[in-house]
Order: structure tokens, then sequence, then C-alpha cells
């Protein structure tokens, strides 16, 4: 599970203004949310899920054989 340590900005009228959290918690959150990918990466993601929505087992391997 992932904590994320934050520190809120808040204007004068008591109202959130922004949010501060540390890079590792940031780094963590990029990664888990896949936003660190390539552009490769992003396309080989989207041919797998074509291929998985086509039913083309092929294009898999199987977890024995990895």
């Amino acid at each position: 599970m992932l904590i994320v340590h934050k520190k809120i900005v808040i204007d004068k009228k008591g109202n959130p203004t922004e949010v501060i959290i540390p890079w590792k918690d940031y780094k963590e959150m990029e990664e888990l949310l896949g936003l660190d990918l390539d552009r490769n990466a992003l396309e080989d993601i989207k041919q797998a899920k074509m291929d998985r929505k086509k039913g083309k087992k092929d294009a898999y391997m199987d977890l024995d054989s990895i």
C-alpha cells in the first residue's frame, strides 16, 4: 500500500490550493500509474490490449515459460 506524506497549502480564506509531496512519493505514484512509460512501452500495452480483446493467445507467453 502506498502511503503519501503530503503538505496542504491553503489560501487566506482557508481553501486548499496546492499539495506538496516528497519526490520519492511522486515517483512511486508515477510508476504505479504508468506515467513513466515511454512511447514504445505504451504502444506495446495498446497492442497487448488489442490482442487480448481479439483472443490472440499466441501473442502471449505461458507463465510457466517465464
